[in-house]
């Protein structure tokens, strides 16, 4: 039974999030929370104060009865997991990642110094990445959170302002990977799971 204990609430003090591919070949996801991340993984830098935004939607329809004003079962017919967050930083990674897939390549002409080019697609392209994104809270505490497969489904308009920063604002939803029943894994160094 659960009950009243201050240490097991979480803060997410300091975190980050990274991409990977999600393709024939992904790179390997870590085991546990000491694990570093493998290669092929990269971290995609700072992200507003707002943090991450995690949200999971499921639809559920009611079977209604005629004998019953109260549904007499539910039939589970969709699930949303998606991740909200913006980014603030400008790079070959970032960019990418929000405009849906392509690369950064380098300008070839005459007097071109340190210049580079994105070409936006007339048509999108499938971009399915993997996403982790990590936090701790103090030494001890320290959550790992794992989608095998997703894509970048929702943009936020980028503000071009003098007051404040630009914003790579992106809504990442989770695709059912290949042979898992698994959306996404936790792992969590956190002895508030363990048996009493």
């Amino acid at each position: 039974m659960a009950n009243n204990n201050g240490s097991q609430i979480r803060v997410a003090g300091t975190g980050r999030i990274l991409v990977a591919s999600a393709g024939a070949t992904p790179p390997a996801a870590p085991k546990h929370t000491a694990d570093a991340w493998p290669a092929g993984w990269t971290e995609l830098g700072y992200t507003t104060t707002d943090g991450i935004k995690f949200n999971k939607k499921d639809k559920i329809d009611p079977v209604d009865t005629w004998q019953s004003v109260s549904p007499a079962r539910f039939i589970y017919s969709d699930r949303d997991l998606t991740v909200k967050f913006q980014l603030l930083q400008f790079n070959k990674d970032t960019l990418p990642f929000f405009m849906g897939g392509s690369a950064v390549t380098p300008v070839v002409a005459t007097g071109a110094v340190d210049t580079f080019e994105y070409k936006l697609a007339a048509e999108p392209q499938r971009d399915e990445r993997q996403l982790g994104i990590e936090f701790s809270d103090g030494a001890d505490v320290t959550y790992r959170f794992i989608i095998p497969r997703g894509q970048v489904t929702e943009t936020e308009e980028i503000a071009l302002t003098r007051t404040g920063a630009l914003k790579l604002g992106v809504t990442f939803t989770a695709l059912a990977a290949e042979g898992s029943s698994n959306l996404a894994t936790w792992l969590m160094k956190d002895k508030s799971y363990a048996s009493a």
